[in-house]
């Protein structure tokens, strides 16, 4: 019977744990509004802040009490979430532009250059610290991957030592922007598409040394704005995205070509080749209709006549020379000349 004891305590404390759980959930009771449940599935779940709340349940939390609140605040959700929200609070939502990340660098393996060989904890925030990384530009991309990492849709990259934003992924969600220790990460819509590749303040000679595509502020992109979009301060020029037109003139006249634009240029669509000449019709023979039956006007397609073949040149025969034979005179007898005397 002893052996039980254990046993029957162990069921005894469950029942009575399980009893007093009951009791503290009715007690401590938090109704929750149906709404807000059916706001937060609607939500893509990614807590990224960029709707400017600290996750997805605090802004249905948000939306739930205040009903004037935009429902077009979250990027990521895109115009699907727009709609779901707008049918669970019965309000219409106008989905906001596209916004994407953009990288203010440009300097890649093949534009610039290491000072030294960086071998400490594998982050960028930590090399920052360490002199201000190890490349020749200290404003420029470390390439080591923090943005990487801190991307949960595959939307940025390290290419070439410089990161790279696929834009047709990115959602918008600024985790990159807040995991680069450099700043060299900003939010901008997705219709724009001219951005200043450079975040380097040093002077102009230093800027060049370090990169090859650095902006140098020579100020020829703020002469040639026509719509005040572009002023150039600490060497470095900025592009106003609410003010530029996306004309591209600036990036016609960047010396260094610091300033990228994302448009393809279509190609000239090839002409269409020329209709072949149609077969040339036969040539009617008229000499082979016969005139006593003028009524047999059909001809015959004249015959081309065939090239001789060249007959293969016979080698000339060679005489041989028969050898003349001398036919000595015959001396006749003395007695016949003295006969004849």
């Amino acid at each position: 019977m002893t052996e039980f004891i254990p046993v029957i305590l162990v069921v005894v404390v469950g029942l009575v744990a399980g009893i007093i759980l009951t009791i503290a959930s009715k007690l401590f009771y938090v109704p929750v509004d149906e709404t807000v449940a059916q706001l937060i599935e609607a939500l893509p779940g990614a807590n990224c802040g960029a709707c400017g709340y600290a996750g997805c349940e605090d802004y249905a939390n948000a939306m739930g009490e205040d009903r004037s609140l935009s429902i077009s605040l979250c990027p990521v959700g895109g115009a699907s979430c727009i709609e779901a929200l707008g049918e669970i609070l019965g309000v219409e939502g106008k989905a906001a532009d596209p916004i994407v990340a953009w990288v203010k660098c440009k300097g890649s393996n093949d534009k610039t250059s290491k000072i030294m060989e960086y071998q400490g904890i594998q982050t960028c925030e930590a090399a920052a610290t360490f002199f201000g990384g190890s490349g020749a530009c200290q404003y420029g991309c470390m390439g080591i991957g923090d943005c990487v990492r801190s991307c949960d849709f595959d939307a940025i990259h390290i290419i070439d030592g410089v990161a790279v934003v696929d834009r047709e992924k990115c959602v918008g969600c600024g985790a990159c922007e807040k995991a680069c220790p450099k700043d060299i990460i900003m939010m901008g819509p997705k219709k724009k598409t001219v951005y200043v590749g450079c975040s380097s303040k040093a002077a102009a000679a230093k800027a060049r040394k370090a990169c090859s595509v650095a902006c140098i502020g020579c100020r020829k992109c703020f002469q040639v704005c026509k719509f005040d979009a572009i002023v150039v301060e600490n060497n470095l020029a900025y592009i106003d995205l609410d003010k530029c037109k996306n004309c591209q003139q600036c990036v016609a006249v960047c010396p260094t070509e610091a300033i990228k634009t994302y448009r393809v240029r279509k190609t000239p669509a090839k002409k269409p080749a020329p209709p072949k000449p149609a077969p040339a019709k036969p040539v009617e023979n008229n000499a082979g209709t016969n005139p006593a039956n003028p009524q047999n006007t059909a001809s015959k397609p004249a015959e081309v006549a065939k090239p001789e073949t060249a007959k293969p040149v016979e080698p000339a025969k060679t005489e041989t020379v028969k050898p003349v034979e001398v036919v000595k005179p015959v001396e006749k007898p003395v007695e016949e000349k003295e006969e004849r005397a």
